[in-house]
C-alpha cells in the first residue's frame, strides 16, 4: 500500500521555516539532489551522516514544506515541492540553489 506522510499546505508555508531548513549543508545537499534527481530514497549513503540524522534532516524539510514523502511498504521516497514552493514563494528556490550551487556547476 502506498502512501504519504502529511504536510503543510501551500498558504501554511513560512518563508522562516523554508529558510531555516535550506540554512543547513546536509539539508541544502539534499534538496539540490531532489532538484536534480526528482523522486530520491531516504538513504544517502556518501554523505557520511549517521541514518538517525539524516532521518531528522528529512524531517525538517518535510515539516518546513519542502519536501513529500511517499511511503511505499519499507520504502519512503522524497520528492521537492517545487510547483508548491514556487506558488508561495516565487523564485526562490530558483534563487538558493544558484547561489549555493557547488563548485564547477
Amino acid at each position: 500500500m502506498v502512501r504519504t506522510t502529511p504536510k503543510p499546505a501551500v498558504d501554511d508555508l513560512d518563508l522562516a521555516t523554508v529558510l531555516h531548513a535550506l540554512g543547513d549543508p546536509v539539508r541544502l545537499e539534499l534538496v539540490r539532489r531532489l532538484a536534480t534527481d526528482g523522486e530520491v530514497g531516504c538513504g544517502a549513503p556518501d554523505l557520511c551522516v549517521p541514518k538517525s540524522t539524516l532521518s531528522n534532516h528529512w524531517r525538517t524539510l518535510r515539516e518546513a514544506g519542502l519536501t513529500s514523502t511517499r511511503i511505499d511498504g519499507r520504502n519512503r521516497w522524497m520528492t521537492l515541492r517545487r510547483a508548491d514552493l514556487e506558488a508561495r514563494f516565487p523564485g526562490l528556490l530558483d534563487a538558493v540553489l544558484a547561489v549555493s550551487a557547488p563548485a564547477g556547476h
